[in-house]
Formats: structure tokens, sequence, C-alpha cells
């Protein structure tokens, strides 16, 4: 430590900073008076010294101007935007050029780094960022004032003020009645003159918001580098829930300035954005914005004004200047012959024709309408919904409800009749909108409720609100919403439900939504109910325990489910089995666990066994998380030998991937259980989609049959005796579980059902649903904004179905997948006057088909598997418009195509030689 000794004249040579002496004083001072020492008043005598040094005749902290003199600076702000692959045409943008005139107004006498500093620009040109051809080029014959108009203009050129101190902006004075975007433009010229002479991280205001900051600092250059993901201001966007289907957003702001003479020669910035569609990043867009402020020269320049403080120096120069703010203002701009949403309607609604969902063209329309939609009153909604056809209506009731905004659901509400048992279809598609919702708000949910608490004609429609509401509430509380009082109040009904009441449908309504709901504490609810006397119950609650992570197992959970698969109880069903047993070796199993599974194999029914068999193999294949305990497991040989090994059957489980990129990988697997006699127990397809170490679940087909053993006079299984006949469907799409269907229940049923069957697949879900969502807007440091959207589309059509062939003694089930998916992103900069954007998109069509052929004349009986993708086109495309507020529009397109050809997905050797049998007379 320094001697107590040290002169006032030491110290500021010792420090050439600021805060550091303040620092290195009271530190000094705390000591002494520890010490005992009499120092209070030496203390406070340095401190005030050093604060008169640091004012007077210290180091500056920031930019510091000369009195008298005014600096004349040349200015240029220019933004670009593309698509990220770029093009040879070069970027799409333009440039505001400039002369700016900066003079000190005033200082405060007690601070030379408290001044008030006057901007003027002059001199205002509006050109293409690079050259271009008078083809090409929309602002070709314009003049800079026919482009902002003189109003604008004058407004542009009238000065302004900044109040620094320190380095930091402490007030931006300007005038009221300025349009939003001409104090923006002066706002980015300002944030020019902000920086600070020392290293380290800070929080700034600048036109960017409230953002952390980076200075680095050499001799005669500081380096600011602005954190743009911290930045905080008033506008704020939306995104979609599931980081696969998401948006990324990579961001970078730097600004070097070159200093001379206590204050600029150069400020020199460039701001970067890309945005990519997580599971297609070639599918991205960026914004490039640059800032140039050169110093041109000097002159004498006005003289200092006199005055106490900065407000009172503002008043006397201008009574209408005003502190407006140093953070940017919303711009509210019009869009100048844009279609009205009936006109937009008029000209899509043909691609939404129920023929057409699985064409590209049909998404497509869905995304342009929510996006007018967005922007439509409750009234002009209505309209469309009122006029639309019989066929087209549930296509628009999906893109108004997949709208979220106020007026949308406003528009549904008052169009809807929940009473009216007739309504189903539109009913249930809006609610499934509802559940698939990018961004869904406590609105949404409570207006569920209502329903609910109303009277609803369909027991069909009141089971589906009911379990979309447990939907919503998860995605709610991925929010950080769950502690809303309709978020709280629906997860007391959810919670509750199950043991309110004793109809099986409504317990199975309350379990579906709490499975929908993902709430840690219906996970003791599920534990009870796998124990439950009815197999339905037991299923999803097995199925939904193995949706939660896996550290929300706990020991309780692992010996319940052990207890079921083990019958340790009670017997229980083959397929509630086999739901018990995926749960256990999906929670991090252990060996103990493992090596029982591995026992009980053997001792199963014929076809458990080799389910099991199929089950272990799979995941050592395709190396799952549960791997290696298993191979360690498999060391033993009283757990692992031929005799185990050996079973036959037909049931199966296999996995494999779909697909598999830098950006995406995408997996399948295929678990089908069969009865002793050869009839479908259980088909159970799902499809996951992986990017960035985010898994979504993206679609789960699970077909279910039992008691069907009296057809062919077969003997059920143990356990199964005393079934009803049944089959149904249950599907599970993009994390949503919906409500299943019923193929028939009950051997009357059935039977009618069989004689009246037609091979035509029962629709499970139908409609289109938005599935990437991204909405924000990107404060530039120029002052100017680029808003960026991007929206992904899917057509889709589910079906299933079920046929049995008493005379050839044969079942057939299927399950098709039709679909078309559009994803469109794109990035404007408006400036009223002049809007500039780019539009990037890639689309395709699909199909994929999953059908299972059983021959049960013979024992084994012949199962066939097949998974078939259809040959399908990716294309990509790129469209740049450059459009004045006269109409004046410069349009360029580009495109790339491909076709994928189409394949039948591989499955294990045995379903390869059972399905020459079945399909070919002369094995």
């Amino acid at each position: 430590m320094a001697s107590p000794d040290l002169t006032m004249a030491s110290l500021a040579r010792h420090f050439e900073k600021v805060e550091p002496l303040l620092h290195f004083v009271r530190e000094l001072s705390v000591m002494r008076l520890l010490r005992g020492d009499n120092m209070l008043a030496t203390a406070v005598f340095l401190l005030c010294a050093v604060s008169c040094v640091a004012a007077k005749g210290g180091a500056a902290t920031g930019p510091r101007l000369n009195n008298n003199q005014l600096y004349k600076f040349s200015y240029t702000t220019e933004v670009l935007v593309d698509s990220a692959w770029g093009s040879k045409k070069g970027s799409s943008g333009y440039k505001i050029s400039s002369d700016v005139a900066v003079n000190l107004v005033w200082r405060d006498p007690g601070n030379d780094d408290e001044q008030l500093i006057q901007l003027s620009i002059s001199n205002v040109k509006v050109d293409p960022a690079s050259p271009l051809s008078e083809k090409s080029n929309v602002l070709h014959g314009s003049t800079t004032e026919s482009l902002l108009g003189k109003s604008r203009l004058a407004a542009l050129t009238k000065p302004f003020f900044v109040h620094l101190k320190n380095g930091k902006t402490k007030a931006f004075y300007s005038y009221w009645a300025e349009p939003a975007l001409i104090k923006n433009l002066k706002r980015g010229v300002a944030s020019l003159l902000q920086f600070q002479r020392h290293n380290g991280k800070v929080i700034e205001n600048d036109v960017s918001g409230r953002c952390t900051v980076d200075y680095k600092t050499t001799a005669g250059e500081v380096t600011r580098t602005k954190i743009l993901e911290s930045c905080r201001t008033p506008e704020h966007g939306f995104t979609t829930h599931s980081q696969v289907l998401g948006v990324t957003r990579k961001s970078s702001s730097v600004t070097v300035f070159k200093l001379e003479d206590g204050f600029i020669r150069s400020a020199v910035s460039e701001e970067n954005h890309r945005l990519s569609v997580n599971t297609h990043k070639s599918t991205a867009a960026k914004v490039v914005s640059r800032q140039a402020l050169t110093l041109r020269g000097t002159e004498a320049g006005p003289l200092e004004a006199a005055g106490k403080d900065v407000a009172g120096v503002v008043k006397s120069i201008d009574e209408k200047l005003a502190a407006i703010g140093v953070v940017a203002e919303k711009v509210t701009t019009q869009c100048q012959g844009c279609p009205s949403l009936f006109q937009l309607w008029q000209s899509q609604q043909r691609h939404l024709e129920p023929a057409g969902l699985s064409k590209a063209t049909a998404p497509r329309s869905f995304l342009a309408l929510i996006q007018n939609i967005r922007k439509a009153s409750k009234s002009e909604i209505l309209k469309v919904l009122k006029s639309a056809s019989k066929t087209t209506l549930p296509q628009v009731v999906d893109a108004v409800t997949s709208s979220q905004t106020e007026a949308s659901l406003d528009a549904m509400l008052a169009f809807l009749n929940f009473t009216d048992a007739n309504g189903l279809v539109l009913q249930e598609r809006f609610l499934y909108a509802c559940g698939f919702a990018s961004h869904p708000n406590e609105r949404m949910l409570q207006a569920l409720m209502d329903i609910y608490k109303g009277k609803i004609g369909s027991n069909d429609i009141r089971e589906s609100v009911v379990i979309i509401m447990g939907a919503l509430v998860h995605k709610l509380c991925l929010k950080g919403g769950c502690s809303s009082p309709i978020v709280a109040q629906v997860k007391e009904m959810i919670l509750n439900g199950p043991d309110s009441t004793q109809e099986e449908s409504e317990v199975q309504m309350y379990l579906l939504a709490l499975k929908n709901s993902l709430l840690p504490e219906a996970i003791p609810i599920f534990t009870k109910y796998a124990e439950s006397e009815v197999g339905a119950f037991n299923t999803i609650a097995l199925t939904a325990l193995q949706r939660y992570d896996t550290s929300l197992m706990t020991d309780e959970v692992k010996q319940t489910v052990n207890r079921i698969y083990h019958q340790n109880r009670r017997i229980y069903e083959k397929n509630v089995r086999a739901a018990a047993a995926d749960v256990i070796l999906s929670s991090d199993p252990s060996y103990v666990e493992v090596k029982n599974l591995l026992l009980s194999i053997g001792n199963l029914p014929h076809e458990m066994n080799k389910y099991m068999l199929s089950k272990i193999q799979d995941i050592i294949r395709f190396q799952m998380p549960a791997s290696k305990v298993l191979r360690r497991a498999m060391k033993d040989l009283i757990a692992h030998n031929y005799d185990r090994f050996s079973k036959v059957g037909s049931s199966s489980s296999y996995s494999g991937f779909m697909a598999q990129s830098a950006d995406v990988s995408s997996t399948y697997s295929l678990d089908i259980l069969y009865s002793g006699s050869g009839i479908l127990r259980r088909s159970n397809m799902n499809i996951y989609g992986a990017s960035k170490g985010a898994t979504l679940h993206g679609l789960q087909v699970a077909i279910e049959a039992q008691g069907l053993e009296s057809l062919i006079a077969a003997t059920p299984d143990e356990g199964e005796e005393d079934l009803e006949s049944f089959a149904g469907m249950s599907a599970l799409l993009f994390d949503v579980q919906l409500r299943p269907v019923t193929f028939f229940k009950g051997y009357s049923d059935l039977m009618s059902k069989m004689f009246s069957m037609t091979g035509e697949p029962m629709n499970v879900v139908k409609g289109l649903i938005l599935l990437t969502d991204h909405s924000e807007v990107l404060q530039l440091q120029s002052g100017l904004k680029a808003s960026a959207e991007f929206q992904g589309g899917l057509a889709i059509d589910i079906s299933g179905g079920m046929e049995i062939s008493l005379w050839y003694r044969e079942s057939k089930t299927s399950v098709n997948n039709r679909g078309a998916l559009v994803v469109t992103g794109n990035v404007t900069v408006d400036l009223d006057f002049l809007r500039t954007s780019v539009e990037v998109s890639f689309q395709t069509e699909s199909s994929l088909d999953f059908i299972t052929t059983v021959q049960f004349s013979e024992y084994p009986f012949l199962v066939c598997m097949q998974m078939d993708k259809s040959t399908f086109p990716i294309s990509e495309y790129v469209s740049k418009y450059d459009r004045l507020a006269s109409g004046k529009n410069v349009v360029s397109r580009k495109s790339r195509k491909q076709r994928i050809p189409g394949s039948e997905f591989p499955l294990h050797q045995e379903n390869s030689n059972m399905c020459k049998r079945v399909f070919d007379s002369d094995w």
C-alpha cells in the first residue's frame, strides 16, 4: 500500500482513471478508521481533492469536445437483407448518407465530462446499397425530397441534442411532433457518440435498448461490442415453445472508435443478424447494418452557452425541445396496396379444398391467411368465416385459431356453437388448433374453461376440451405462467378429476389431460392408476410416465412399474406389461431391474417372450441409453442363454433413422404385440425429431385390439379371458395427445362393423397445423428496424383402419400419413417511404404408410410389416422485394429443387422373410 504521506499530485500521477483512485482512497480511509487513527478528516479531504482532479485535470472518461469548435462529419448508414446462402446479384438494401455538424453547447463548470452536444444533419441522400441497373433500381428517378416528403426531410435536418456525462447518454432532446422514424434515425447517429475509455462490461441505454456492452481500449482506439442477446426493448416478439421447431438467431454488433484530440476521428459500426430454421438451416435470412461517422474537418463554432444545468440551457434554445428518451420508438407503417383479408381469402380458398390438402399450396395459403388474420379485426374475420364453403370452412377454422390474436379468438367463440352436437368437426378442429398453439396465453385457456363450464352438445367435444386444456397448461407452465389464476384453476381440476368420478370415460379424459400437462404433481396419480383394475387406465398411466424426465422417476414409481411387469400382486394384460417394460427400460434402469427383465423371458406368454427379446435386441442395436446396462447384465449366462433368446413368435420391436442431417435427425420405432391366437393386440408407431439437444415427439399412432379370439375360436391369453371386444386408435401429434378414436366396442358393434367394412381407413386427424411461429423486431443501432417473421405450416391427414377376413383368416391394419410442409421466413426493413425485404422458404410433400398383414391360418402365424415412404420433392425459394410508397416495386426470385427417392424403411430380417411368405405364393 502507498505511504500515508502520499500527496495529491503523486496520487493523480499514479492513477489515470477515476474509479480506481476513488476506490484506493476509500480503502485507505477505512483501514485508518479500523486502526483507530484519527484520519477521517484526511480521508474526506482526499476524496474531495480526487473528485476535483477527475473533473478538471484528470483523464477524460468519454468523448470530450473543444469549446467554440464545429466538427464536420460525413455519415453513412446502410442496411442489407439477403438469404444466408447469398446470391450473385448481391443483397437487397439501401444506404442513407448525409453531413453531420457537431458542436459543444454547454459544459458543466465542475465536470469537463458532462456536456450538452448539438448535432445537425444536412445534405441527405438515399441510394441503393450497391450499384444496380436501372431496371433493378427501385430508387431510379427519385429524389430525397420525393421519397421522404418535405415535412419529414425538414424534421430530419432540424438540430437535436445529446446530454453526455462521463461518456454515457443521460438524455436525448428532440421534438415530440417529429415522426418516430425520424427520431429513431437521429438516435442512431447519437449512438456513435457514446463510449468509455477504460476496459470492462457495463450496462448502457441507447437506441438498441438497455444492453450489456463490453469495451476494449488501446492507444487512440476504443472497441465497443454490444451483446445483443442482452438488450431489452419495449417491443416483444414470440417464438414456438419447441426448440426443434424453433428459429435460432445469431447476432453481433461491433463499433470501433478512433480518437484524436479527445474526440472522435471516426466511428465505424457493423451489426449482423442471422436467423435460421432449426430443422432446415439453409432456410435462413440475414440482416447487415453498417454505420460510418468520419471527421472531415473542423472550423470555428458557436460560443458555449451559459447556464447552471442542462434543462435550463435546452429550454433557452427552444421551449419545444423535450427529453424524449434514447431508446427507439415503435414505428407504425401502412401497407400500401395490400389486399384486405377478404380479398386474400377469395384468392386463396381454392387451395384449401380437402382434395388439395396434401399439396404444398395448402399450407402456403394457410400461412398467408394467418399473417393477414393477425392484422384483422373481429368483424373482418367473421366475414371470412361466414363466407367459406362447407368444405373449406374447417381449414379456415384452423387458420383463424392458429393466428392467436384477441380478435381471432373472439371471432371463433362468436362463430362456434358448442351446444350444437352437429358441429363436432368444426369444434374439434378449433380445439386441436388450440392444443397446437405456438404461444398460447391465459385468455385462450380461460375460453376453454368457460366452454367446459357451459353446455356442450357432444360428449366427445367435452372430452377434447379437457384433454386440450392439459396441453395448454403444459405450454403456459413452460413460459413461467404456472402460478396464474386460470392455470392454477385448471391444474386443480385435472389433478382432482380422476378421483372425482366413477365414470370410466371421465377418468380416462382426466388422465389424458394430465398426460398432456406433464405436471410433476401428476406422477403420484399416474403411479396409482398404473395398478388400476381397468386396462385402459393402466396403459394411459404407463405411457404418460414414459414422457417424464428420468430424474422424476422416484423409487416408488420404479417399484410400482416393476410390480406391474412381474405381476407381483395380480395378473395384467400383455399390452399393460409391455408398457411397463417400456417405462423400466427408458427410465435409467438399474442392473438388478434389467437382470430381472432378462430372467422373466421364457416365463412369459409366447408372443410376449418374442416381444421382449426383440425389444432388448433393438435397444442394444440402436445404442439407446439402456444398452450399456443391458450389455453388462447379459454377461451373466443365466440371464443370457440360448434357451431364453431362441423363443419364436411374430411380435417385434424395431427402431431406425428416417433421416439424418447436420440440422436434425428423425427416428422411428415400430412395436407390434400379438395375442397367442395371432390377432393384433397392440401396434405402436413413433416418430421423433431431435435438434440441438432437444427432442420432439412428432407422432405416435397406437392401435389396440382385444377380445377378438372368439371370432376364430381361439383361447385368450392369461388375464385376458373376460375382455370386451374392442379396437381403437390413439394419436399423439407434436407432443399433444388427442382424443382416442374407437373402431368398435362390444361384440354386436364388432359384427355390424365387420359386415359393413369397406376397407376405407377411418380419419384420426386432418387439418392444418402451425408448427413454426417466430416473430421479433430487430432494433438496429442505426435507428432502423428489421421485422423477422418465420412460420411453418403443415397440412396433415392421418387415418387408420383394421380389416378382418374370417374366410381368408387374415387381418390387416393400416396407418396412413399424408402431408405437405411449407416453412417461410421473411425479414423486412420498412422506412414507410421505402420497404426492402427478403423471403426464404422451403416446401415438401410426402406420404408414409405403415401396413401390417397377419395370416392366422397356421401357427406360428405369418406377419408382414411394411413401412413405405413415397418419392417426395423438396423446393427452396428466395425472393427479394423493394417497394416505394408510390407503389413502384422491384422483385427478384430464384429457386432450387431436388427429388428424394422413395423407399421402404428397413425392418429386421425375420420380417422380410415373413413378407415373402405372405405375398409370394411360390415360397
